[in-house]
């Protein structure tokens, strides 16, 4: 009747047991949650985040600041360091951090103006880019049906923003004179600075038309844009020369006066004295 069961723990081990737990040798100490639950204006973060075990605390901060930002909001270093007191040398290392760990993403790209812009993309998840299509490495040409990079085109000597989004309106309405034709939004943007390039060679947009649709093969155009880009290369006109700049209108002839000393015949603005005679009266005396 005395006999107990070895393999139930007794009631004392249990307390120990409990006891040396680490989160409960301090009972009355240590973090307290006083949660309310948010109805607005907050943000999910990760606990992978929040409690990451390499990234410094920096890092976890502007993580978590990126990511409860909206849609273009400026995270470059500058914007950064003006808005907390850290400085911009360790706001670049929290951000290289976060880069390196797979919550940023920073590629250059180019916008449909032609230029060359950094775009930062923020990951709440890194190794997950959903529904997001792979970006171009940076310095890769727009790629085009079949994983291909299309040919390089003619760039502009001045890209105003004027000449290219009046290269790109071209480039749009190139469906119209053909449905084959019709171009993605990032073969436009490849595309724009070379129609820039003929127009600025004084060449009317009517003539960059016709020479990218005229002659078309009658088959499908599998890549469109890779044949305009190459039509783009292959046909650039030549620069227009430079004016000449106009001639300096001649010096002025003066009439011919008649010496009133020597009667010798002189060209002057008005009547007097030949040079001669000039000469022989400043050297009289008591002359003038």
């Amino acid at each position: 009747m005395d006999t107990q069961n070895p393999n139930v723990p007794s009631h004392a081990h249990t307390r120990v047991a409990a006891k040396k737990h680490p989160n409960r040798r301090h009972p009355h100490s240590g973090l307290v949650h006083d949660h309310t639950r948010h109805t607005t204006r907050f943000t999910v973060i990760g606990n992978h985040l929040a409690q990451h075990p390499e990234l410094s605390l920096l890092a976890i901060g502007l993580g978590t600041h990126i990511q409860s930002l909206p849609v273009g909001a400026r995270i470059d270093i500058k914007s950064l360091a003006a808005r907390f007191p850290e400085g911009t040398t360790r706001i670049a290392a929290a951000l290289k951090e976060l880069e390196a760990h797979g919550y940023l993403r920073r590629e250059r790209v180019r916008v449909p103006d032609g230029r060359i812009i950094t775009r930062t993309t923020s990951c709440n998840q890194p190794g997950h880019r959903g529904a997001e299509a792979p970006r171009p490495a940076p310095g890769q040409r727009t790629g085009s049906p079949g994983g291909k990079t299309l040919p390089a085109v003619p760039r502009p000597a001045c890209p105003a923003p004027a000449l290219l989004q009046q290269a790109t309106d071209l480039l749009t309405g190139l469906r119209r004179e053909d449905p084959r034709l019709l171009l993605s939004a990032d073969d436009t943007a490849h595309l724009a600075p070379g129609v820039a390039a003929w127009l600025e060679r004084d060449v009317t947009p009517t003539a960059v038309r016709h020479a990218m649709t005229t002659d078309l093969p009658p088959e499908p155009l599998r890549r469109p844009a890779a044949l305009l880009a190459h039509r783009l290369t292959a046909q650039l006109p030549p620069p227009p020369p430079f004016a000449r700049p106009a001639a300096p209108p001649p010096p002025a002839r003066h009439p011919l006066q008649t010496c009133d000393t020597c009667d010798r015949a002189f060209r002057a603005p008005a009547p007097g004295h030949c040079r001669d005679c000039r000469s022989d009266r400043t050297e009289l005396p008591g002359a003038a």
